[in-house]
Order: C-alpha cells, then structure tokens, then sequence
C-alpha cells in the first residue's frame, strides 16, 4: 500500500502516535510522517505509506497555514498553556491597535530562536532535553519568512490570527515574541494547522473515522504521491 493520508490530528497525542497506531491497525510496515505538531495542536498530519516515506523530505519544506490564539498577559515556560504560567503585566492599557501594529512588524523574512522546549539539536541533543534539567543554552536565531499574519478576534486577553510561514517557524515561539514587544508577555493557548502545502484540513480525516474504518477504506482514501 502507498499514498499519502492526511489526518486531523487530535489534542492531546503526539504526531507518532497516528503513525504508530495506523501501522499497527493496517499492518503497514512503512508509515510515517511531514511535520511534526505538538501535542497540544490539532489539524492537518501529512501520514506518508509505503514508498511515500521517501517523499518525506519534499513536503517537509512546504508552507504551512495556522489558525491560533494567544494569550497576553502572561508568559509560559514551554511557550503554551501546558507549560507553567507565570503572570506578566496587566492588559487593560494595550489596545487593539496597538496589537495589531505589533503583528505587523513580524511579516516578512525574520529571524526566528527555536523555543527551549523544541526538538532542535544542540551539540547532538535536543533542546528540551536540557530544558527539563533546567539548563538554558543560547542557540542561534532561524531564517524564517512569514508571509500571512492576521488577526480575526481580539477578545479580552485572547488574540486569534492566521499565519502562514516558512518551514521552520514555531508559532509558540511568534507567540513569545509578540508578547515581548507587547511587554505584558504571551503564550500560545491554542493552535491548529489549516494546511500543509496542498493538503488542507477539509480532506483531513478523523482519528475516530480512522479507528472505524477497514483497509479496503482506507486505499480509497489514499491519494497518490
């Protein structure tokens, strides 16, 4: 079996973890996936079967579309709402254009620092490696380019946009980073991918549908490399 199958990925697993239970459920022996999401994000999981997998690479570089809301006022040690939340300046005083200034400045190429709590190497190690023994190190700033930065709610705290960005681009880190020009803090409180390249969330299939459906299903469901 060979194709490609694009999952919505649910809160609360990892990006292996559809892979490993896909293979295990299809008895696939190659399966695997383009750009890892967080446990904490959903949408759009690009699934490569069979000689799929060696495309891996291509897809990988493909920008990528977000649909996230971050939370002013306080920032998080992991970047996210699962991570430990230290309170930061109080909100009242930063309006609605002034946020929107701010995101402003972060369209275009910039340069990007992978958050601590990232699977980036460093001498041979991942970062979160040594952020869970609570060791900073300094890594270098990216190369990103983001290309679509808008914001579509501001309620209360909470600020909701869409991104669309480079591969590379850590929208836990752009959360941050706003927080920090904003200088009340921020961290992300919610993130879902809307797209992988041509993949779009409107073809993506449930895990739920995953877990019912059989293997002459599942071909069907495949599209072609």
């Amino acid at each position: 079996m060979d194709g490609i199958l694009i999952v919505d990925k649910p809160q609360g697993c990892t990006s292996h973890d559809i892979v490993d239970f896909i293979r295990k459920k299809f008895g696939l022996k190659k399966v695997g996936h383009a750009g890892t999401l967080d446990p904490m994000a959903t949408g759009v999981l690009v699934v490569l079967i069979g000689k799929s997998t060696k495309l891996s690479n291509s897809f990988l570089s493909a920008d990528k579309e977000y649909d996230a809301t971050l939370m002013l006022g306080g920032t998080s040690d992991t970047g996210d709402a699962w991570g430990k939340i230290t309170p930061g300046v109080s909100t009242p005083g930063v309006e609605n254009g002034i946020i929107e200034n701010v995101f402003k400045r972060f369209i275009g190429p910039i340069e990007q620092v992978p958050p601590a709590y990232s699977a980036v190497k460093f001498k041979g190690r991942k970062l979160y490696e040594f952020a869970r023994k609570g060791i900073e190190v300094k890594v270098e700033p990216r190369k990103i380019v983001i290309k679509e930065l808008k914001i579509y709610k501001i309620d209360g705290q909470e600020v909701s946009f869409i991104a669309t960005c480079s591969k590379g681009t850590y929208i836990r880190q752009l959360c941050i980073d706003i927080g920090k020009e904003l200088e009340c803090g921020a961290y992300l409180s919610r993130l879902r991918r809307t797209r992988s390249g041509d993949f779009t969330i409107k073809e993506a299939t449930a895990l739920e549908e995953l877990k019912a459906m059989d293997t002459e299903t599942l071909k069907k469901r495949l599209r072609s490399a």
